[in-house]
């Protein structure tokens, strides 16, 4: 029971709960690819969404983003169902939201500079001189070299080109940001810098992070939860340890495999 006139545990609960997935069935050509899945992020969190390749974890993002009609179900963000939103409901939430796609996306004929403005000429009306200290913030804060803002995504390397993405990301500050599968095809050491630089951004700019993901590493040191994805549901989710102790075959042997338990031993030492 609340005290006084503050709020009860269950509203404050429900506060914290940026992203709210309820009974969501996706079909594609007549093929049902997620069954009444549920699913919540809170505030601040890394989730690392996980599962079977095919499983559907793409096909989810993509549905939340609204880029994919589902054919039931309901989702909320920032205690807003998208269904029911205004036009400038859904435009005010767009731009609290922030994508980073496979591969980068990054548009080959714009330099990264011009990439990173993107969301600021879809959504503001900026004088160029403000969009290009914004954008160049926004480059650095990633991490990337000041001399990168002039060159097109063809001269970058693949982690600049995750990074420059990342930027654009960001270019709105967003309160929550959708990775799909960010660290794919990086080395080891450029994917871990990712990984670091994903959770110093949750830290310093409050970001909540929904990653896609299949890197074991990511799950074991980024993430502070973890949903995984199978019979077209969220099977599991909860902490690293939670699903160190799961019983679902899939989940087990991905979880406790050698190479996972290689890593959990690296993580507690």
């Amino acid at each position: 029971m609340a005290k006084g006139n503050g709020a009860t545990t269950q509203e404050q609960d429900e506060s914290e709960i940026v992203l709210s997935v309820r009974d969501v069935t996706v079909a594609i050509e007549d093929k049902q690819i997620l069954d009444k899945l549920s699913l919540d992020i809170k505030r601040g969190e890394i989730l690392g969404f996980v599962g079977a390749s095919g499983a559907g974890k793409s096909v989810l993002l993509r549905t939340i983003l609204g880029l994919m009609p589902k054919q039931s179900g309901t989702i909320r963000l920032f205690g807003v169902d998208v269904d029911k939103a205004s036009d400038i409901e859904r435009l005010r939430i767009d731009m609290r939201l922030g994508v980073l796609f496979q591969h980068g996306a990054l548009f080959s004929a714009l330099t990264v500079l011009e990439n990173v403005q993107v969301p600021m000429r879809e959504y503001l009306d900026l004088p160029k001189k403000l969009m290009d200290e914004l954008a160049l913030l926004k480059i650095e804060l990633v991490g990337l070299p000041p001399d990168a803002a002039q060159k097109f995504p063809s001269e970058l390397s693949g982690g600049m080109i995750k990074r420059a993405a990342l930027a654009r990301a960001l270019a709105l500050d967003p309160d929550i940001v959708f990775l799909d599968e960010p660290t794919s095809g990086l080395d080891p050491i450029s994917a871990a810098e990712f990984d670091e630089l994903v959770v110093k951004l949750r830290d310093t700019m409050d970001l909540t992070v929904y990653m896609v993901t299949h890197d074991l590493d990511t799950l074991f040191t980024a993430c502070d939860h973890v949903a995984v994805l199978g019979k077209k549901k969220v099977l599991v989710e909860g902490t690293i340890d939670d699903m160190l102790k799961s019983e679902e075959p899939w989940v087990k042997s991905y979880f406790r495999g050698k190479r996972a338990r290689q890593l959990d031993l690296a993580t507690r030492a």
